[in-house]
């Protein structure tokens, strides 16, 4: 059932959401394009199919897989058991050695800035990495950095998404694929769609699946590529 409220219905959240979400937040991302690279090099993605992709990418990865865990660490951001318990889903989950590698490296990555930004709850969780009892995944670490910031669950989806789509713009211009206003023109097409995921709550945790096999399978062959700008 959606609903109407959030933390960003005040200035100071809207403030903090736009803070965290910001591109230029160094969060890590950057060095991550999800097999982008590898469709954009086979000829698999061009320019005008950019729109469909990254619609793809949120409805049938983020939608179904990070939001949901997300959600569920955003809620236990202070229960240490059950954040770990998640991250091991998470991980068992993440079937692409490259995308596991990635999801890790892109969270230790957001986590150490919120280290040293002495965010609540960020320490805790890296202790937690540092003593091999967590992995530290991407949508873990933002459950819990975004709840330490004072960003209610909504709000919490609201960064994680935009994150998402943007990280796959800033890949997409990096690799020439498309221009600044091609990227813009992508986000806005998509803001509807992702505006009812993010106001509703996820599907149940026993229902989180992904289906993205096409940059499933570029990501696997990321590797052999002679020349690489990412690390998936």
């Amino acid at each position: 059932m959606a609903r109407s409220k959030s933390l960003t219905d005040s200035t100071e959240g809207l403030l903090t959401a736009l803070q965290f979400g910001d591109g230029q937040f160094p969060g890590g991302g950057f060095a991550f394009s999800w097999g982008l690279e590898t469709l954009v090099a086979d000829g698999k993605v061009a320019r005008h199919d950019f729109g469909a992709f990254v619609e793809g990418q949120m409805a049938y990865r983020w939608a179904w897989f990070d939001r949901i865990l997300l959600t569920h660490a955003h809620a236990a951001a202070r229960d240490m058991p059950r954040l770990v318990d998640l991250d091991d889903l998470a991980d068992a989950l993440t079937t692409i050695d490259s995308a596991r590698r990635g999801s890790r490296r892109a969270g230790a990555a957001l986590l150490g800035t919120h280290v040293r930004l002495a965010t609540p709850g960020a320490a805790a969780f890296k202790a937690a990495i540092d003593a091999g009892r967590a992995h530290g995944h991407l949508p873990i670490v933002q459950g819990v950095v975004l709840a330490g910031i004072g960003l209610d669950a909504m709000a919490a989806r609201a960064v994680s998404a935009y994150t998402a789509a943007q990280a796959l713009c800033t890949a997409a211009i990096r690799l020439g694929l498309v221009g600044h206003l091609d990227a813009q023109r992508a986000l806005s097409l998509i803001r509807p769609r992702l505006a009812r995921l993010i106001d509703d709550d996820p599907p149940a945790l026993d229902d989180i699946s992904t289906f993205v096999p096409v940059s499933d399978v570029a990501m696997l062959c990321h590797a052999e590529q002679a020349q690489r700008l990412f690390s998936n």
